[in-house]
C-alpha cells in the first residue's frame, strides 16, 4: 500500500495512525454468516460491523490482534 494512505495524524495515548479504510478489501468473517468485517490495511487489522459499514472500524495491531483472537477462541469474548 502507499505511504500516502495513512494519516501520520498520532491522538494522544494512540500510538496507531488514522487509516484510510475508503478502498480495504473487507472480508466477512464466518465464511460471509457473521455480522463483523476484517481487512488487513498498512500492518493493522481493521474490524467493523457489516450492518453499519459507516461506523466507525476498530484498529489493531498484530499483537493486539493475536490477544483479541486468543481471547475469543478461550471464550472471553462473545462474538455473536
Amino acid at each position: 500500500m502507499a505511504e500516502s494512505t495513512t494519516q501520520q495524524r498520532l491522538l494522544m495515548g494512540w500510538d496507531k495512525p488514522e487509516l484510510d479504510l475508503t478502498n480495504a478489501q473487507w472480508q466477512s468473517s464466518s465464511r460471509g454468516l457473521g455480522d463483523v468485517q476484517i481487512a488487513f490495511v498498512e500492518g493493522f487489522i481493521a474490524m467493523r460491523n457489516s450492518g453499519s459499514p459507516q461506523s466507525p472500524s476498530l484498529i489493531f495491531t498484530p499483537a493486539e490482534w493475536g490477544a483479541f483472537v486468543s481471547g475469543a477462541r478461550e471464550g472471553e469474548f462473545d462474538l455473536t
